[in-house]
């Protein structure tokens, strides 16, 4: 694929999009003698450079289908956020070349559903022991990997945030549904939270829902 570098007047500007019924709606506006562009749709912080891209990373789309379909419609069936970045293309002498656009202009972000985590902490009876037994259990709607959770222990409550207690990481992924950690134990003051390791990055993707 040969990308060009375009002129002022072949840059896509005002690209923007929405969830409506189940649907992501892309809209940008076109330049006076664009008729073709290409779509790359890749998730937030796993954009490739335009000269990395082949025909398949790339949706193909004509003036005439955005004005039958009032934009670019596709399922909003993604976790996290997702973005899209809409190159022009000119015509010469070979077809269709993409033009090497890198800006704000033509990339748009968009929000997507947030895949649950669904957690409860039991605590077991200790009666004659400073230390008592802790299940954590687990349902997942997607599978989740181990980095992205940890659970925190606090002495004399419970924890507040990541950053309010002693830090475990998880040892292993976790699939689609139920998952029963291996029984720890802990002080009887002692308090256990399941946290996102990092918040901003898992927190766009997963969602933890307390039980």
């Amino acid at each position: 694929m040969q990308w060009q570098e375009g002129s002022e007047g072949q840059r896509i500007t005002k690209a923007s999009s929405l969830v409506e019924d189940a649907r992501c709606i892309v809209t940008w506006q076109w330049p006076k003698d664009i008729q073709y562009v290409y779509i790359y749709s890749f998730a937030s912080g796993e954009e490739d450079p335009p000269e990395g891209l082949t025909a398949r990373e790339l949706k193909l789309y004509t003036r005439e289908e955005y004005k039958v379909h009032g934009g670019y419609r596709v399922p909003a069936d993604f976790t996290g956020a997702r973005c899209f970045r809409i190159f022009p293309c000119v015509m010469g002498a070979g077809g269709l070349s993409p033009v090497r656009q890198l800006d704000a202009g033509n990339l748009t972000r968009l929000s997507g559903s947030r895949a649950k985590i669904r957690c409860s902490v039991e605590y077991g009876a200790s009666l004659f022991s400073r230390h008592r037994p802790v299940r954590i259990r687990l349902f997942c709607e997607v599978p989740v990997p181990r980095e992205a959770l940890c659970y925190v222990k606090k002495e004399g409550g419970v924890p507040l945030n990541k950053d309010d207690g002693t830090v475990y990481p998880l040892v292993s992924d976790l699939p689609a549904g139920r998952t029963d950690l291996p029984e720890i134990r802990i002080g009887r003051s002692e308090r256990i939270r399941i946290f996102f390791t990092d918040g901003p990055k898992y927190g766009e993707l997963f969602e933890i829902v307390p039980e």
